[in-house]
């Protein structure tokens, strides 16, 4: 069996020729969708993205996105980073396994992701937003309140922060159940 990998390939070869499409609907999806993240520092600064797609369009964040049929964690993350925000990346430590769900209006479930946040530490290239990244920002962690960050992204950095201090952290946040559209 071989394994198609790279941004959407989505199908798997099986020995009979057969192809099978493993993209799944990221809304009204059939299971939870795994994502990753990350946590870059830059001194004193964090760099953000600015989501160019649902569920988050237009917020700042951290730069991530869904794992691929066939890919590692690690692989994902640095993949994604390197598609969103231009920069090569290595994969120092989970800080965090959080899940994001979203219900519509009518209260079904539109979005569920199973997220990890990897801190990780800036290995080349530069930064630039593309991909699914409207913008990306080195922003200071004195100025996280300016971005609107949600709760869950804002403890996710001080996580990572506290681990590059030599300080344990857990690996788990309990989840949140957010309504969509209204």
């Amino acid at each position: 069996m071989q394994v198609v990998r790279g941004r959407r390939a989505g199908v798997r070869l099986c020995s009979a020729e057969q192809e099978i499409d493993y993209h799944m609907r990221r809304d009204y999806p059939d299971r939870p969708i795994v994502g990753v993240g990350a946590v870059v520092f830059d001194g004193d600064q964090v760099i953000l993205v600015r989501r160019g797609s649902p569920p988050s369009y237009g917020a700042w964040s951290l730069p991530g996105g869904a794992v691929e049929v066939g890919e590692t964690l690690e692989e994902a993350i640095v993949r994604e980073v390197a598609e969103e925000i231009g920069l090569e990346v290595t994969a120092e430590e989970v800080v965090a396994v959080l899940e994001r769900i979203f219900l519509d209006p009518a209260g079904k479930v539109q979005y569920h992701y199973v997220l990890v946040d990897f801190l990780c530490r800036s290995t080349g290239g530069s930064l630039r937003a593309s991909g699914d990244a409207l913008s990306c920002a080195r922003v200071s962690l004195q100025s996280l309140a300016d971005y609107s960050l949600t709760r869950e992204t804002r403890e996710v950095i001080e996580r990572a922060r506290d681990f590059l201090y030599g300080k344990a952290a857990s690996i788990y946040m309990r989840t949140k159940v957010l309504k969509t559209g209204s």
